[in-house]
């Protein structure tokens, strides 16, 4: 997914605030909660792209339902609904989670499959490609899409295996059509 350029700068300013006051670690987390939220809560989300609604209620609203986070994150939740930006409020919060763990060396791995895999083949796959470094240190997504028809295609950051049946049918469909 392409995250925004407001999204990258406003994450980049909250990471170079908590870098110099040594909150990283815990907005981090807070960060992970704010994206849980978001991405659980259709009504949230409706509520926030309402146009129409006053910015003081957003944060009112805001604020209630981030109570618990810690006063940088809830800040940074009410300069983002100030500026009109609430739209973007789990852009910045991935993009903020995705700086640090790039800091930390995560690796961000998506396994996509037709079928439901055990833990053991994807380990083997995980295991047969050169993409995934020798570390554990990754962060794993598996998504189950049927129309992939069978196979796997795997994601490690910007590069991509598609060893997926549909993918060597368009293949065999386009070397037909050439001939």
């Amino acid at each position: 997914m392409l995250t925004s350029k407001v999204a990258k700068r406003y994450a980049q300013g909250l990471l170079d605030f908590t870098n110099e006051s040594g909150q990283t670690a815990t907005v981090f987390s807070e960060m992970k909660d704010v994206v849980k939220i978001m991405a659980e809560s259709k009504d949230l989300n409706k509520f926030f792209l309402t146009p129409y609604i006053d910015s003081k209620k957003k944060i009112e609203v805001a604020k209630e339902i981030f109570k618990g986070l810690s006063v940088s994150s809830q800040n940074l939740i009410t300069l983002v609904i100030k500026q009109g930006r609430e739209n973007q409020l789990r852009n910045i919060a991935q993009e903020f989670i995705n700086k640090v763990e790039d800091i930390n060396g995560v690796q961000r791995i998506t396994l996509t499959t037709a079928t439901q895999l055990s833990n053991s083949n994807i380990e083997e796959i995980l295991k047969s490609t050169n993409l995934v470094n020798g570390n554990s240190n990754f962060d794993l997504k598996v998504n189950v899409n049927p129309a992939i028809l069978g196979g796997y295609i795997l994601r490690v950051g910007d590069q991509q295996v598609d060893a997926s049946v549909k993918s060597k049918l368009n293949q065999v469909k386009k070397d037909f059509q050439l001939n």
